[in-house]
């Protein structure tokens, strides 16, 4: 009996370290590792929060598409910053990702993330729909 499954995401770069990008359970949570502002080949995108905001949220829907869900289906997101400066800037790009009713949200600032040229990190959580199976490609 499965009790969670890891979700492979070719469109994005690999994990850097020992974990998956997303694990789906038996009840269809999607729960979405700390996206992280890199492109597909690993490379920091971005010396600003806006930017790094917007690739971080591009990295989470390639991990959504991959579990056979969408933007709409995240019901909490939880935004790292080391820079309480840039919330607004990265909200803006939040807003632009959510259309309708946002997630629930955390925000948390920190000291620094994974990488120092990382500014903004963001996980999530899913509810796959109804007819999603998250088996991936």
């Amino acid at each position: 009996m499965m009790h969670r499954r890891a979700v492979p995401v070719p469109a994005i770069a690999a994990p850097r370290g020992h974990y998956s990008h997303a694990v789906v359970t038996q009840g269809g949570t999607l729960y979405v590792a700390g996206q992280v502002p890199v492109d597909a080949d690993g490379a920091v995108v971005g010396s600003d929060a806006a930017t790094q905001a917007r690739q971080v949220l591009s990295n989470l829907r390639a991990v959504l598409e991959a579990a056979s869900a969408t933007l709409d289906d995240v019901v909490r997101t939880t935004v790292y910053l080391t820079n309480l400066d840039d919330r607004a800037a990265v909200g803006e790009v939040r807003r632009a990702h959510f259309a309708g009713d946002p997630p629930a949200n955390t925000l948390l600032v920190v000291a620094g993330l994974a990488d120092p040229r990382y500014l903004v990190e963001i996980d999530a959580i899913a509810v796959l729909p109804e007819d999603g199976h998250a088996d991936g490609p």
